[in-house]
């Protein structure tokens, strides 16, 4: 059996849509239980469900103009232009929701990566040890124990988190030292954001002002540890930063910092009507064209524009929407899709 192919199979006898064919997958890839919620909502076709409406509020307006293209002698009634303009206005309105809820579906089906950084001994590791619950990073007094990256895989209020723990990124003369430096500045590079640790138990150091400037611009929180000991960091300018007190040795501000984690990526509640039209990357590619073309319909039926050249933008828009959901496929795209798929599946 090749990839996908009992499901393509399914679509192929119209049994499910496209949607609900890259649920299965979606299913059988989900790392939490919101990706998991996400995709039975898909399978059960509550997406397919709105698109299929959309595509028939847009059908509508496409026959009403190429029926006047046919019989051009019987120009539009007003009240009939206004109602197709109307409908083409909500269908750019139910597309600009739905693409506002493709960050958000990406994030709950791939997660994110959050790279951990700070000066040697700030509590890095420790810190990586406390919000997976277990010890995976050697903690030591002596500055530079980690010298590579740590990757480690853990759920944060309903996401998948991939944790980084850098090694330090000051200059060294010593190659492994130069390449666990090298592979800790590609994790960040990566990294959806960023936990700079600061020992709140000394003043600031110059490695901390460094880090500070360094990565201001990234979406960080600071993270201040040894919140068992006086602080001693005094008021520091964060630059909008958020910032949270723990401490590693005994896990005091573990959870208020993955509250943080999660707010930092998504600062609202998520319900059950937003995982039944969760896109993904591909619905949002099809929608942006689909939005494009039906705003450039919408706007040459408000100028009188000849009618044969708004019906080009209704049927380009018309078959981005089809796509979605695989009324207007072509072998390559199926093929790209179904290739995801375990053998078989």
């Amino acid at each position: 059996a090749l990839p996908g192919e009992f499901t393509k199979r399914a679509f192929l006898h119209g049994r499910i849509d496209l949607t609900q064919a890259e649920a299965v997958a979606d299913l059988i890839h989900a790392q939490t239980d919101l990706a998991l919620s996400a995709a039975n909502e898909q399978l059960a076709g509550k997406l397919s469900q709105r698109i299929n409406q959309l595509r028939d509020d847009l059908m509508h307006v496409l026959a009403h103009v190429e029926a006047h293209i046919d019989f051009p002698d019987e120009d539009i009634e007003p009240d009939t232009m206004n109602g197709l303009i109307a409908r083409l206005e909500n269908a750019g309105r139910f597309i600009d929701e739905l693409l506002a809820t493709a960050n958000e579906g990406q994030l709950i089906r791939r997660g994110i990566r959050v790279a951990i950084i700070g000066r040697p001994n700030a509590g890095k590791s420790s810190l990586l040890n406390q919000l997976l619950g277990r010890d995976r990073a050697i903690v030591s007094a002596v500055a530079g124990t980690t010298r590579d990256t740590i990757s480690e895989e853990a759920q944060i209020r309903g996401i998948a988190v991939v944790f980084i723990d850098t090694a330090g990124l000051q200059e060294s003369g010593d190659a492994i030292e130069r390449e666990g430096i090298r592979r800790s500045r590609e994790s960040l590079g990566q990294a959806d954001i960023v936990l700079h640790v600061l020992d709140a138990s000394e003043p600031l150091t110059l490695d901390d002002e460094t880090y500070l400037a360094e990565f201001a611009d990234n979406p960080r929180i600071l993270v201040l540890n040894k919140s068992d000991l006086p602080n001693q960091l005094g008021r520091k300018e964060n630059n909008g930063s958020p910032s949270v007190s723990v401490c590693c040795l005994d896990g005091q501000g573990i959870e208020v910092l993955k509250d943080a984690i999660r707010n930092r990526v998504w600062d609202g509640e998520i319900t059950s009507e937003m995982l039944e039209v969760m896109i993904n990357s591909r619905h949002q590619e099809a929608l942006r064209r689909a939005g494009a073309s039906l705003q450039t319909a919408r706007e040459q039926l408000q100028a009188g524009t000849p009618l044969d050249l708004v019906a080009v933008d209704l049927r380009i828009g018309t078959n981005a929407v089809g796509e979605i959901v695989g009324r207007t496929t072509t072998e390559d795209l199926l093929d790209s899709i179904f290739s995801t798929f375990c053998i078989g599946k």
